[in-house]
């Protein structure tokens, strides 16, 4: 691969493939000047989706953030089952901080790829995104070592439970 060609991806994957990233950023133009075919930037896509699931984890919040992100680019259903599977098995163990940006990562995946699948697997998200934004709700507040509500802009429980509730709602207009 050259050298032009590495640096475009390193731009593509940098801003999830968003183009309005790119010009908000003003890298847009410089993008632009690789002419990268659609092709190749699906395959990019399509490679940041597997590297970030494949970092799905409940030591912090990063991978979900960036599935969320790379969602309004590039959909597959794919996403949104594996995003649930591993919320399924392993969010509960999470601290509170956790849970709630996985919850609030999950509803963003969900909103993207809504009208990509099914019924079935749109009510199977939004029954875990609020099973583990309930479960904020209602247990104790538990923060890990290195998690701090400031970093998340909130001073206490009843402002993390507000966020929890805002995604909630958000959770009841994406099922109607």
């Amino acid at each position: 691969m050259n050298d032009e060609f590495l640096q475009a991806r390193e731009l593509f994957v940098r801003y999830s493939g968003s183009l309005v990233q790119m010009h908000r950023e003003g890298a847009l133009k410089t993008y632009q000047e690789y002419n990268i075919p659609k092709e190749t930037e699906q395959q990019w896509l399509k490679e940041l989706a597997g590297d970030y699931l494949q970092r799905l984890s409940i030591r912090d919040w990063e991978a979900v953030a960036g599935l969320e992100i790379l969602s309004k680019q590039y959909q597959d259903p794919g996403i949104v089952e594996k995003t649930v599977s591993f919320a399924d098995r392993n969010i509960m163990s999470a601290d509170s901080i956790v849970r709630l940006m996985y919850a609030e990562g999950l509803v963003g995946i969900i909103r993207g790829h809504k009208p990509l699948i099914s019924r079935e697997q749109l009510f199977s998200a939004c029954r875990t995104a609020v099973q583990i934004l309930e479960a904020v709700i209602v247990q104790p507040l538990v923060i890990d070592p290195g998690h701090e509500l400031q970093q998340l802009r909130l001073r206490d429980k009843r402002t993390l439970n507000s966020r929890a509730k805002k995604s909630i709602e958000e959770v009841e207009k994406l099922l109607n």
